[in-house]
């Protein structure tokens, strides 16, 4: 059982309550659900603080997600908590600050995390704020127990691709149409949220289908200029 696992909270440092700024008339967060709407998965899932949730349910519920509340510092655990509550043997993990998920390169990723079987997969050399994870739930269930590092567990993966040793890992550089590591299409300052509201206008204007693939994403932000 595959979860897609999405971490969110209102409170960030560098631009509070970015989530539910608008973006294209809705709110941030919702966008972000929308681009994950099309990866498989048994269960969608919103892993945000117990603080977040009153802001958060009607927008999840609207976009498939189930909330499922958790610590607001320790994010491991939270994706832990979100482990155990749906079952899931395998996650996918996305994050709320990234409305121009590649999805074709999360199907592809998915796809050959699983056909491996590792316990970690995630593409490289990917724009900042395009990709996914694949986990195996096992791997996370372990790093929350064996790690007490903050950056580990306010990051979630690095205890994982930090100890080669103990985890099965695929890091490889992503296919050569997805990769642009000077591109940067995340949303965690002003900046970047002005970038974004360009960037999405310009996206809505592409059929449903086409607005969250990979090469259609670079070639209007490449076209912007920005």
């Amino acid at each position: 059982m595959t979860a897609l696992v999405l971490q969110a909270r209102l409170d960030s440092s560098r631009l509070p309550e970015k989530s539910i700024l608008p973006l294209g008339g809705r709110p941030l967060i919702l966008r972000v659900m929308e681009a994950l709407s099309s990866l498989p998965a048994d269960v969608k899932i919103l892993a945000c603080p117990e603080d977040s949730v009153s802001s958060f349910q009607a927008l999840a519920e609207e976009a498939g997600f189930v909330i499922i509340p958790g610590p607001k510092d320790d994010v491991l655990a939270r994706y832990c908590l979100a482990i155990r509550k749906s079952g899931a043997d395998r996650v996918i993990r996305a994050t709320g600050d990234n409305p121009f998920v590649f999805m074709d390169a999360a199907l592809a990723l998915k796809q050959e995390a699983e056909s491996l079987g590792v316990d970690y997969a995630g593409y490289t050399d990917l724009p900042h704020g395009a990709g996914v994870e694949s986990v195996s739930s096992d791997a996370l269930l372990r790093a929350e127990k064996e790690t007490s590092e903050v950056f580990d567990r306010e990051h979630v993966c690095p205890y994982l691709y930090n100890n080669p040793g103990l985890f099965s890992l695929y890091r490889p550089k992503a296919p050569e149409k997805w990769q642009g590591p000077e591109i940067r299409i995340s949303v965690d300052t002003i900046e970047d949220y002005h970038k974004a509201e360009i960037l999405y206008k310009r996206i809505k204007t592409l059929p449903a289908q086409e607005r969250h693939l990979g090469e259609n994403i670079m070639v209007i932000y490449k076209v912007l200029g920005m």
